[in-house]
């Protein structure tokens, strides 16, 4: 039986020839996980940065970085964090979307592949292309051990990650792993150190250079969003019927507890096709 290493370095290099050394390779996105392997992605939805409203601070900072790491030059690791749906998963496709032609890739990998990170990231070494691992949604249990594997794989321990890879996660937390409530509490069943314990418990997301924050967004900047989409979608607003669509747009948003870019287009897709239904543009 082969090395579990040198299967998936295999199962990479028949894939791989599809993907191509130059910008015109057929896949710029793959997703790994730990019963599948590696998959190319054939249909992926990349928003252009243009797209991304009221998140400049955001987007300048996470372009730069990327424009550095495509270049060959140092650049960080990267944890953006926030609420739902607020354009974290968005902006990590969108560099794609910005810098494919560049020689930017983009590796999905979920929790249970983190633990392999080994292993996938050694045939990447020797491509010439410029790798994104993006774990979306990363958080572990506070009994999570996989969590201490990463952090030692992105300190340069477990032979670390080649030059040519970095590490893009999304996450609802900026710690990544949940504070317990009674962390604080003094009781004899409490450790002896408590802020040994909290300081553990931040380590991983410290090993991330750069921290993208994503709050949520006020009325105005939702319905923004909301008229920026309805005008992607080919959906002509009349000025007299704004007042109304906006009310719309905010009870929609109420509805579903969040004032979010996701929200945003999804009632724009709601509105837009409605009225397209019913040949009103």
């Amino acid at each position: 039986m082969k090395h579990p290493i040198k299967r998936i370095a295999a199962a990479l290099e028949r894939a791989f020839p599809q993907f191509g050394t130059a910008p015109s390779g057929r896949y710029r996105a793959w997703a790994f996980d730990a019963d599948r392997g590696f998959r190319p992605i054939q249909r992926m939805q990349l928003p252009s940065l243009d797209d991304l409203l009221h998140l400049e601070r955001q987007k300048n900072l996470a372009e730069r970085n990327t424009r550095q790491f495509v270049n060959g030059l140092p650049a960080n690791h990267m944890l953006l964090w926030g609420a739902r749906g607020t354009g974290k998963s968005s902006l990590v496709r969108a560099l794609l979307q910005h810098f494919g032609d560049a020689g930017l890739r983009l590796v999905e990998v979920d929790n249970r592949g983190l633990n392999r990170l080994p292993e996938l990231v050694e045939p990447l070494a020797a491509r010439p292309e410029r790798f994104v691992i993006f774990a979306d949604d990363l958080a572990f249990d506070a009994d999570d051990a996989g969590y201490r594997a990463l952090k030692a794989l992105l300190d340069g321990r477990l032979g670390g990650l080649p030059e040519n890879v970095l590490l893009y996660a999304t996450s609802n937390r900026r710690h990544l792993i949940p504070e317990p409530r009674h962390e604080n509490d003094a009781g004899p069943d409490q450790e002896l150190h408590p802020q040994e314990a909290s300081e553990e418990r931040i380590s991983l997301s410290e090993r991330f250079g750069l921290w993208l924050a994503f709050h949520p967004l006020s009325q105005d900047q939702y319905l923004d969003i909301v008229w920026h989409h309805l005008a992607r979608l080919n959906a002509t607003i009349a000025d007299d019927e704004r007042k109304e669509l906006a009310i719309e747009a905010v009870r929609f948003a109420t509805l579903r507890g969040s004032r979010s870019a996701r929200v945003a287009s999804q009632f724009a897709a709601d509105h837009a096709g409605h009225r397209l239904l019913n040949g009103v543009r």
